[in-house]
């Protein structure tokens, strides 16, 4: 069996990507404020380099070939769980791509993660704008799983020059603001992206990608319960759901009374550390505490 880590590592290109072979503490000379944040931030994931080791270039153009491998590397697409009969071979699904050339696995990769590729892609042409954004977008939502999304259309003063089948990436890749019309409201379609702009497009889409397939922290409901003591105080309980053993708890942090007749009651829950000993035994984590009759109880987690 064959698998991607047995695939021959390919030198990357010098002109935009590659192992970074200096300090990455230093910033280029040549990069605006705009694009500083994305660049730098590629360039530390050796996703970028610069053409030296203080110029980026920002205004040169790239190839399809670049285009490719940077938007593999930034969005971090691979194949590493797929298991091969045989090596994968760029020329299995490539007329034009050499099967040693520096950028080979990146467009097999690319092909097993659903991106679009010409079969006979030429990987020495220049990239457009809307071609580098339609690529970029494809490879976004096949890697995010992105769900078709409503979105009211941006008023692109140019967009009578968008190619029609990538008006709806391109437009997406708007509403996700990985990309911004210039000061005239104009994407420039046509116009040869440049190394500037393509790092902070992948940036950007790679920031959308985290913020979409970010794992929401587990809740837990706990609940209030209120006794009342006497005409002036009242009991309150708070209760953490059953757990497996003694050794959860939850705690009270504070109470704030606010003006508007709410008794704020503040909590942490305390887990079992996991090397502790503790009775295995259903539990009902409680905590009490006691507040005037005029509030009524309201519990949320402490700030951390």
């Amino acid at each position: 069996m064959v698998t991607v880590k047995k695939l021959a590592t390919a030198a990357l290109s010098t002109v935009l990507l590659g192992a970074l072979s200096f300090n990455t503490a230093f910033a280029f000379s040549d990069v605006e404020s705009g694009q500083a944040e994305a660049i730098n931030a590629l360039r530390d994931r050796g996703v970028v380099s610069g053409v030296d080791h203080e110029h980026f270039a920002p205004k040169g153009k790239i190839s399809y070939a670049q285009s490719v491998q940077i938007i593999v590397k930034g969005l971090d697409l691979n194949i590493d769980l797929l298991r091969f009969v045989k090596q994968p071979l760029a020329s299995d699904f490539y007329t034009n791509i050499g099967n040693d050339s520096w950028y080979a696995e990146a467009f097999i990769i690319a092909h097993y993660n659903g991106v679009d590729l010409p079969k006979d892609v030429n990987p020495n042409a220049s990239i457009t704008r809307e071609q580098f954004g339609a690529l970029l977008m494809n490879a976004l939502e096949k890697k995010g799983n992105f769900p078709m999304i409503n979105i009211k259309p941006a008023d692109v003063k140019d967009a009578d020059q968008i190619t029609p089948e990538y008006q709806g990436a391109l437009q997406r890749m708007l509403a996700y603001k990985i990309a911004a019309l210039d000061n005239n409201g104009k994407l420039s379609p046509k116009a040869e992206i440049t190394r500037g702009e393509a790092a902070t497009w992948v940036y950007n889409a790679s920031k959308v990608l985290d913020a979409h397939t970010q794992v929401p922290a587990p809740t837990e409901t706990v609940a209030v319960n209120v006794e009342k003591v006497s005409d002036d105080v009242n009991k309150v309980t708070l209760s953490r759901e059953s757990k497996p053993t003694a050794g959860y708890s939850i705690e009270i942090t504070g109470i704030q009374f606010g003006a508007d007749g709410n008794a704020v009651v503040s909590y942490k829950l305390v887990d079992p550390q996991p090397d502790s000993m503790n009775a295995e035994v259903i539990t009902e984590p409680k905590a009490v505490t006691y507040i005037s009759s005029k509030y009524k109880a309201v519990a949320e987690p402490a700030a951390k």
